[in-house]
């Protein structure tokens, strides 16, 4: 049988730290030197011992020793001789019924976990026994994936090397060449993801709205059309509410646009806010662990571009084009202030209730540049906007603000599948006294209802163009590593966006 090798052993990103990412080969017999199997077993297979591993002396005698029940996620590790291997590792999958590919992606994120910890080069996971409501084939794409996902690392600034030695991982599939087909996909979205996972690991010295824009640069190599806005083209189209975020630091605003055009239909857009440090302004932040956080202030950004490259790099047959606002929001003698009144690329007037309400203002020049240029099918915003959307959804779920139900069930159904959950919050004109202005057209901020105030806001600039916004405040980091993530970037919203865009008709 002809090994099928993927190009995984270095996974070559565009703004990457080392990552020790398993060179993963899908085969249909056993073809590596391995000397520790993986076999992944359900409570029936278990039942009944329905392969040579589990009816081996030493394998029934761990089992009942350990009383194993093959549930989810549980392990059970044995050191003996078994079919060439000295060591065997068998992963419960639970009820086949229950796999889906998120649960998929989770099982295969335990065995990064665990072969992380392993001295072991070398592995062999068999996964030709699991009956599932996928195919045995997306089962095996969706186990690796996972696997991709969970070995990100980011190592870039340790001063020892850090980096493990990349290890070989071979899955056993019934149908090899369709698991590889399937698996190519989501390597690309796996690359999407480490893309937005870097971005937002930068500290924000070295990522600002310039790097972020030269970084997008690179994707012309695969076939992405990139326009970068400065400063003047920005002042000739009256960007006034981006620039005067921009305007308090040294580092200059962009507008960053990023488009793959894999289609002749009318495009779906996706704008990001890209605040690459927040300090709050003038009305500054004053929790030293908030502030910490704000190089993460752009990661909806992150999402946007990454979105671009999974499309990209699978060649997908969709029409998306990704804005990404990019602005430091400093203090100086520059700076915005409180009280100031901006005017929009829309002509509409903002009164500056809160300059730590910035990141709305440069999505809404973003949104009305994605709206005028490219006059999109469906508009979906992505960011960091509020810690009210926090308070309200916790980092179980990205709150959803959508006044078209079809596209709100797009992005629901979208999200539970890749198990990037959203949860939909209210939006509707109730809010609209709240942003109302004595001096200008409206003000940034509310008085009580931050995350749909903000929301409300946005739609302003929207037009009659269906429209969504996604809040990912506290999707963006995580805490520990945890599934498919991490501990810090998670790269949210790279595979609920790519999935959105691929099922759009």
């Amino acid at each position: 049988m002809k090994t099928v090798m993927t190009s995984l052993a270095i996974l070559l990103l565009s703004y990457s730290a080392v990552a020790a990412v398993p060179a993963i080969e899908m085969n249909q017999k056993a073809e590596l030197d391995a000397d520790t199997l993986v076999l992944l077993v359900s409570p029936e297979q278990l039942a009944q011992s329905s392969s040579a591993v589990l009816q081996h002396k030493a394998i029934q005698h761990a089992i009942k020793t350990a009383e194993f029940k093959a549930k989810k996620a549980a392990q059970l590790d044995v050191l003996a001789e078994v079919a060439g291997y000295n060591r065997v590792v068998l992963l419960g999958t639970g009820e086949p019924k229950d796999l889906t590919a998120a649960t998929s992606n989770n099982l295969g994120a335990d065995i990064a976990a665990w072969i992380k910890k392993n001295k072991a080069n070398s592995f062999t996971v068999d996964a030709t026994a699991v009956q599932a409501g996928l195919s045995n084939a997306d089962f095996a794409a969706q186990l690796a994936h996972g696997i991709e996902l969970r070995s990100y690392s980011f190592d870039r600034y340790f001063t020892k090397n850090k980096a493990e030695k990349a290890k070989k991982l071979e899955i056993l599939v019934t149908d090899e060449k369709a698991a590889q087909r399937q698996f190519s996909k989501l390597q690309a979205v796996t690359q999407g993801v480490f893309l937005a996972r870097d971005l937002v690991n930068e500290p924000a010295a070295a990522l600002t709205p310039e790097t972020f824009a030269a970084e997008a640069k690179k994707l012309e190599k695969i076939g992405v059309k990139v326009r970068i806005l400065d400063v003047p083209a920005m002042e000739k189209l009256g960007m006034g509410a981006i620039l005067a975020v921009g305007k308090g630091s040294q580092r200059p605003p962009r507008l960053v646009v990023a488009h793959w055009q894999g289609s002749e239909q009318k495009p779906l857009a996706i704008v990001g806010k890209g605040i690459t440090f927040d300090t709050g302004g003038y009305n500054i932040k004053t929790d030293s662990d908030s502030i910490l956080r704000m190089t993460s202030d752009m990661a909806g950004a992150a999402a946007a571009l990454g979105t671009i490259k999974a499309l990209a790099l699978q060649k997908a047959p969709v029409n998306v084009v990704a804005v990404m606002a990019m602005a430091e929001n400093m203090v100086s003698d520059k700076a915005m202030l409180p009280g100031d009144i901006l005017k929009s690329a829309a002509g509409l007037t903002i009164q500056v209730t809160n300059t730590d309400a910035e990141g709305r203002l440069v999505l809404a020049d973003a949104l009305w540049y994605a709206n005028k240029e490219f006059q999109p099918r469906a508009m979906v915003d992505i960011a960091t906007l509020t810690g009210a959307k926090v308070g309200a959804v916790g980092t179980y779920y990205a709150g959803l603000f959508s006044e078209q139900q079809s596209l709100v069930d797009q992005l629901t159904l979208a999200g539970e599948k890749v198990d990037e959950p959203v949860w939909r919050l209210p939006l509707g004109s109730q809010f609209a006294d709240e942003i109302e202005s004595d001096i200008a057209d409206m003000k940034n901020t509310g008085s009580s209802t931050g995350a749909s105030t903000a929301a409300w806001f946005l739609k302003q600039f929207t037009g009659e163009t269906p429209w969504a916004h996604l809040d990912i405040a506290g999707n963006a980091l995580s805490r520990k590593d945890n599934e498919v993530n991490t501990k810090g970037a998670s790269g949210f919203g790279v595979r609920l966006l790519t999935e959105w865009a691929l099922q759009q008709p």
